[in-house]
């Protein structure tokens, strides 16, 4: 992880649904030109044994045009320990970094490029999906998230097949 400084801010993004506190089980789903996460959403059915996997609600979140993605600790529990927490970074959630320290140390890595343009980098945003056991973090231009019910891999499957967007 890039060290953060002063710059960075988090923001919750309203319009990702939040995952299953208890057992999100999320699927990352990427190539160098497409990246996908799929997750359980929370329910309000307390036995979560009870749901058939095939009937529980899903959420994909596709990131539009992906140029460096991480995944996995820090856990929920050990989220005070990602440098972003004191910014407001919380577990089960979606969140964008503006004015981040990670795309803005992408564009400094690739100025070394004989033909690099920094404003490339202007459209960049930085995102972070916070799980039960894990973070995922991506550097795309953009996202859009669907929801439905089903079987998740098949669900995220089934929208990687749609192609880029």
């Amino acid at each position: 992880m890039v060290r953060v400084d002063a710059r960075d801010r988090v923001v919750r993004l309203q319009d990702v649904p939040p995952c299953d506190a208890g057992s999100p089980r999320p699927v990352v789903l990427a190539t160098e030109h497409e990246l996908l996460v799929g997750y359980f959403l929370r329910t309000s059915i307390e036995d979560e044994e009870a749901i058939e996997a095939a009937k529980q609600p899903v959420a994909i979140v596709r990131f539009r045009r992906p140029v460096a993605s991480t995944f996995g600790p820090p856990n929920d529990e050990a989220i005070q320990g990602h440098p972003l927490a004191a910014r407001g970074l919380e577990p089960y959630d979606a969140f964008e970094v503006l004015d981040s320290s990670w795309v803005r140390e992408l564009e400094r890595r690739n100025s070394v490029h004989p033909h690099h343009d920094p404003r490339r980098y202007d459209r960049l945003r930085h995102f972070v999906l916070t799980f039960h056991d894990s973070t995922f973090e991506c550097v795309a231009e953009g996202y859009a998230s669907v929801q439905g019910v089903g079987a998740l891999e098949s669900l995220l499957f089934r929208e990687a097949a749609k192609g880029p967007r």
